[in-house]
Order: C-alpha cells, then sequence, then structure tokens
C-alpha cells in the first residue's frame, strides 16, 4: 500500500501574523518541509475589524484594528513569496480563516477580492459578537449570556450555518469547536435541537462542495479527540463529505503533532486519504 501523504488543510499560524503563535512563517514552512508534508494551507485569523471584536490579548496589548491589518496585509505578501521561493519542495497554498461577527458578510468577500487567497477556512470563534474559545470564564460569559450552553450550541451551529450560505468558504474549520469548554459536549450533541442542526450544517457542506477539517489542535489542549468528534464524523463519512487534516499549528513545535492517528483515524474509517484539494479561487493574472 502506497503510504498516506502528510497534509494540513488548516495550518501554520505563526508569531509575526499572529498575536497567539510563535516562530516566523519561514521556520513553520521548512519544518513542513522537513517532515515530508506533501502540501499545506497557512490560513492566517482575518483581523477584527472594530477594537470590540480582538481577541483578550490582542486588547491587552494595545493593538489596535490598523494594526492587524497591516499585519494581515503582511502575512499575505510574505506567504506569497514563499509560495514560490519553496514551490520545489512543497506545494503551499495562501489561504486565510474567517472570523463571523457582524459584517462578516460583506467584509471576507472584500477581503477576498482585495487579497486573492487561494481559498477560505469558515470558522467561528464568535457567537453573536460574544467570544467563546479564548477561555473557560469567556465561554461560561457567553453561554451565560445567550441563555445557557445548549442555547449557546444551538445558536453556534444555526450561525455557522448561515456563514456557509454567506461567504460559501472552500473549508469548514474546527466544526464543533463550541464543544471546547464541555466536558458533557457527548450527551448535549445527541439531544434533538442540536443534533437536527448538525446534520442540517453537514447537508449544505455536502450540497456546496465544501471539505471538512479535521482539526488537530484539540489534542494539544487536552482533549479527548480532535474536531470533528466521532459521532459527527461518522455522519460525514456516510455522507461522503471530505475530511482533511489539519494541524491548526501555532509554531513550529505544533507541526506534525497527532498527524499518524488523524490519517489512522480516517483511513480506518473509510475516507479517502488520496487527500482531494480545496476547491480553490480561480484568479486572472
Amino acid at each position: 500500500m502506497k503510504p498516506i501523504a502528510y497534509v494540513s488543510i488548516h495550518g501554520g499560524h505563526s508569531g509575526r501574523f499572529c498575536f497567539h503563535a510563535r516562530d516566523r512563517l519561514e521556520e513553520i514552512i521548512n519544518r513542513y518541509i522537513e517532515l515530508g508534508f506533501a502540501w499545506v494551507g497557512i490560513t492566517e485569523h482575518l483581523p477584527a475589524h472594530e477594537e470590540r471584536l480582538r481577541y483578550p490579548d490582542e486588547a491587552e496589548a494595545n493593538l489596535d484594528c490598523g494594526d492587524m491589518l497591516a499585519a494581515f496585509e503582511a502575512y499575505i505578501r510574505e506567504c506569497n513569496r514563499l509560495k514560490e521561493k519553496y514551490k520545489n519542495e512543497i506545494r503551499i497554498f495562501t489561504a486565510f480563516e474567517t472570523e463571523t461577527y457582524s459584517g462578516y458578510e460583506t467584509i471576507v468577500p472584500e477581503m477576498v477580492a482585495r487579497h486573492k487567497p487561494d481559498y477560505i477556512v469558515g470558522s467561528l470563534h464568535h457567537v453573536d459578537d460574544l467570544g467563546f474559545d479564548f477561555s473557560r470564564e469567556q465561554y461560561l460569559d457567553t453561554a451565560a449570556r445567550l441563555g445557557g450552553v445548549n442555547a449557546l450550541y444551538e445558536r453556534y451551529f444555526d450561525r455557522q450555518f448561515e456563514m456557509i450560505r454567506a461567504i460559501d468558504p472552500a473549508v469548514v474549520g474546527h466544526f464543533d469547536l463550541i464543544r471546547i469548554f464541555d466536558e458533557d459536549y457527548e450527551t448535549r450533541m445527541k439531544q434533538p435541537s442540536i443534533r437536527q442542526r448538525i446534520v442540517r450544517n453537514l447537508e449544505l457542506i455536502k450540497a456546496r462542495g465544501a471539505v471538512m477539517d479535521y482539526n488537530l489542535r484539540a489534542l494539544l489542549k487536552g482533549a479527548r479527540e480532535p474536531y470533528i468528534t466521532a459521532p459527527i464524523l461518522e455522519l460525514a463519512r456516510k455522507m461522503e463529505i471530505p475530511v482533511i487534516p489539519g494541524d491548526d499549528s501555532h509554531g513550529v513545535s505544533d507541526i506534525g503533532k497527532n498527524m499518524d492517528r488523524a490519517v489512522e483515524t480516517l483511513h480506518k474509517l473509510g475516507f479517502d486519504t488520496n487527500w482531494s484539494l480545496p476547491r480553490l479561487y480561480q484568479w486572472k493574472e
């Protein structure tokens, strides 16, 4: 049997362009090459467009929206430079990860048109402009504001559905990130009001021809399994939705961690491990 190639559909956050990451982007690219990755999508975060939407660490560091936009534009230039420099050693995609807060339906298409990425990863780190994944305290506060953890899940999957319809991302990132600080997520996801939303969203992903990110960062943070949790992963397989590993690396030391486990899991479940590329934008020169 031919060895299964290492790839990352959602990776490469780096310290110069992401405040909660480490290391230079070129160091990160070199690590992917060293580990023999066939291709990698570098998926830096889209910057906040309002001060109130910054991550807590960005606000604490007094980074304003202008600073973050300048860093993002520098990221696009640097990633394109490295894509050309290392084209004979690895295939690099210059991509970015969206945010889903007020105005994204206009902002994301504008940023796509301006910066011409190879593809985008549609992600949620906010529900109704409230962050939920930065800390347990933030998660519980947001849940309380929205009416409890069940309500938070329901709103998350509703907002995810709207996001997929609005911006049509080639990749849906860490589909069930909403369970990040919920120890009872396995039971909660079986509840009819939540499960029907999950199935609805998977049907839309299938209809749009998107792929799903099998996101390994959860394991680095002590979770029992990656995003996507096993029951949802089985549903995706039955629906023939492509699922591709993403290390969601935030520094050189993250790259390749748990990749063997991910590949083995996806292979055993019957996913196609001749990894298809995500749907790429076709830009005219």
